[in-house]
């Protein structure tokens, strides 16, 4: 019997996702939610919808009976796992089988090979897979880490055994780091996933992640879809992926496939899956690559490969899942154009990549034009909750060459609006503009090694700077023009000055707008575009190319967000501006002898009292937000004067945690 009701026992841009496509091929859906996603886009987009629970997963998304339920109270045939949650968990798959319920997923033996990473790579020898030198084995406890450590020689990864998403992991380049952090890597795994065993294995440096998407049905075809380049990571978290690889080689990407479907053959994989490969950017051979583990789910960045093949891995998984062939054999997958992904997150690059939550007050995305894809799961009003992953919205862009692709990306990042919680757009602009990205010479270590002192903006050529200048001189005037003509503040017979001056940084630009020309510092600039105050995006004609700005209003000037970056620009009148050097220079208060809470977040442990001595760089807490732990540091040595928050407290951002003497 085909299917014909699905729930998707997930939530956001992945339960959307799958609706969609569910609805394309005619079959009805059930969503299900906590109370944070009462009113969220899945539950509006799905035929029915069901309440699980209060918001934490342990209590509504990971609840199985619960999902079991759902489906016998709406008539729900099979369920569809997106990923995280209950994706990859043998019992839920076992339970479904129980009540007779269809898994879009592959089978509970496959789940169990390959969700525990340490068995994995044991059956992935076995397969003659390539892998990662290593112990995959029980590691006892600190101790046993230090001596298998030592042996395998540094540096290491460990890894919580049931990780997956960039969760549970710490790299180690000394016995101190192993020391410090495997019993954190345990908690880690325990919290995130009930399961706090750990394997260590050798970390390949300068290394490439690369996946191979494969795919079959239950008459035993297998075929791999070719591979996605997933190198640009922060925290071992993907966060722009794209297909093909530009250093995968057509004989390489030969072997992995094969490689990868012989593990999947072995354990009588079907449906849609991914082996991840580790993979040596050093090896010319082609046989430099290293098996990971195998991901029994759909993959965040699946719509990359989509674009590049023309499948539709939602709807595969689903026909497969209905015992149908695959009807297509390897022969039949091709290479076709360039895509790119960025994962649009809620974090402060500015502040270190913390984690921001609270509500989207603006949320609109580029243009859904040709080449343009947005899968997202949110809406302007909506929360970004603390409970979850703090991904907004994935970006998608396909052209036929891969900086095409990426210019692409630029443009529509550029057209991006987010306002509420904080957002990574300036940063991942900065990367699609950056030279070492574009050549295609990535490792996992790109955002380590080209922002080491971490993130303060994309750098702007001086062209870009002189037509920021000229474009916040427009949008001053337009401001003056609206003050005169609502209250008279220039007079009724005045125009606004057509001089102005203004301050980008520390640079100076003096911009004169007449009827037949535009200039700035003296240059005259070939500049076209309408502002009216309220407009949060101006497009600015430059000639034959065009500049898309977000706009906002500050005080004494604008706040202009394009490429990359933010640039306030202070904006006067040139008979007024003189004036300016009369200002006094407003100086920020020391908060040096704070320990301040850097995001919202769970105090784990505090490691210090008052009257204790600490200093600079020693531990002296650890902050649990989206079920990471942080270790924060003390910035200078001295004492503790005061402690202003206990271990269990849930702290707000920028609450004081202790003062130093």
């Amino acid at each position: 019997m085909p299917i014909k009701k699905i729930l998707i026992a997930n939530r956001g841009e992945i339960a959307c996702r799958v609706i969609r496509t569910a609805k394309k091929m005619g079959i009805a859906t059930v969503a299900v939610y906590s109370d944070a996603d009462a009113r969220s886009p899945h539950v509006l987009m799905a035929d029915e919808a069901v309440h699980l629970g209060p918001p934490p997963a342990a209590q509504s998304y990971l609840l199985a009976d619960k999902i079991i339920e759902a489906c016998k109270a709406t008539g729900a045939d099979a369920v569809h796992p997106g990923y995280g949650f209950l994706s990859e968990r043998e019992s839920f798959r076992l339970a479904l089988d129980a009540e007779g319920i269809i898994f879009v997923g592959p089978p509970a033996n496959a789940i169990a090979a390959m969700g525990d990473k340490i068995e994995s790579k044991k059956l992935a020898k076995a397969a003659g897979v390539n892998v990662v030198p290593g112990f995959v084995g029980v590691i006892e406890d600190t101790e046993h880490a230090v001596r298998i450590s030592n042996e395998i020689g540094y540096p290491v990864m460990m890894k919580a055994s049931a990780g997956g998403g960039g969760k549970g992991m710490r790299l180690a380049y000394s016995e101190q780091d192993v020391r410090e952090g495997f019993e954190a890597t345990k908690r880690e795994g325990l919290a995130s996933f009930g399961d706090d065993r750990v394997f260590i294995e050798k970390f390949i440096e300068s290394p490439r992640h690369i996946e191979i998407q494969v795919l079959g049905d239950q008459h035993g075809n297998i075929v791999y879809l070719n591979e996605r380049e997933c190198s640009i990571q922060r925290r071992h978290q993907k966060v722009v992926e794209e297909a093909p690889s530009p250093f995968v080689s057509p004989d390489m990407r030969r072997k992995m496939g094969e490689q990868a479907v012989a593990l999947a053959r072995a354990v009588g994989y079907f449906s849609a899956g991914t082996v991840e490969l580790i993979v040596s950017g050093a090896d010319k051979t082609g046989d430099g690559f290293y098996f990971l583990e195998m991901n029994t789910r759909l993959q965040v960045e699946h719509p990359v490969t989509e674009q590049i093949t023309g499948l539709d891995l939602v709807e595969q998984m689903i026909r497969v899942a209905n015992g149908e062939p695959l009807g297509f054999t390897q022969d039949d997958v091709k290479i076709i154009g360039w895509a790119v992904e960025n994962r649009v997150y809620a974090e402060d690059p500015y502040r270190g990549f913390l984690p921001s939550i609270g509500r989207l007050s603006r949320y609109t995305p580029p243009e859904i034009v040709e080449g343009v894809r947005v899968d997202d799961g949110v809406t302007e009003g909506g929360e970004v909750s603390m409970f979850y992953d703090p991904m907004i919205a994935k970006l998608v862009t396909y052209a036929p060459t891969r900086i095409e692709a990426i210019d692409k990306q630029i443009e529509a990042l550029d057209r991006f609006e987010i306002e509420g919680p904080g957002h990574n757009i300036d940063f991942l602009s900065a990367i699609m503009q950056h030279e070492r990205f574009r050549s295609g010479n990535i490792t996992t270590g790109f955002i380590a090694e080209e922002y080491p002192e971490g993130f303060q903006g994309a750098p702007a050529s001086s062209e870009l700077l002189r037509r920021l200048a000229a474009i916040a001189a427009f949008a001053g005037m337009a401001q003056a023009d609206r003050a005169r003509r609502i209250d008279g503040q220039l007079g009724r017979r005045l125009k606004p000055p057509s001089a102005w001056q203004v301050r980008l940084g520390e640079a100076l630009h003096d911009v004169t707008i007449a009827l037949d020309e535009v200039t700035v510092d003296g240059e005259p600039i070939d500049i076209a575009l309408e502002y009216t105050p309220g407009d949060r995006i101006v497009e600015a004609e430059f000639g034959d190319e065009t500049l898309a700005v977000r706009i906002a209003p500050v005080r004494g000037g604008f706040r202009l967000t394009t490429h990359g970056a933010s640039h306030v620009a202070r904006v006067l009148p040139g008979h007024i501006a003189p004036l300016g050097k009369h200002m006094i220079d407003k100086v920020p208060p020391d908060l040096s002898r704070f320990l301040i809470c850097p995001m919202p977040g769970l105090l784990v442990s505090l490691n210090v009292a008052e009257g204790d001595k600490v200093e600079a760089g020693q531990p002296l807490a650890v902050i649990e937000a989206m079920k990471m732990e942080n270790i924060l540091r003390a910035q200078k040595s001295g004492t503790v004067k005061s402690v202003s928050a206990k271990a269990g407290d849930s702290l707000a951002v920028d609450a004081i945690i202790l003062e130093m003497a």
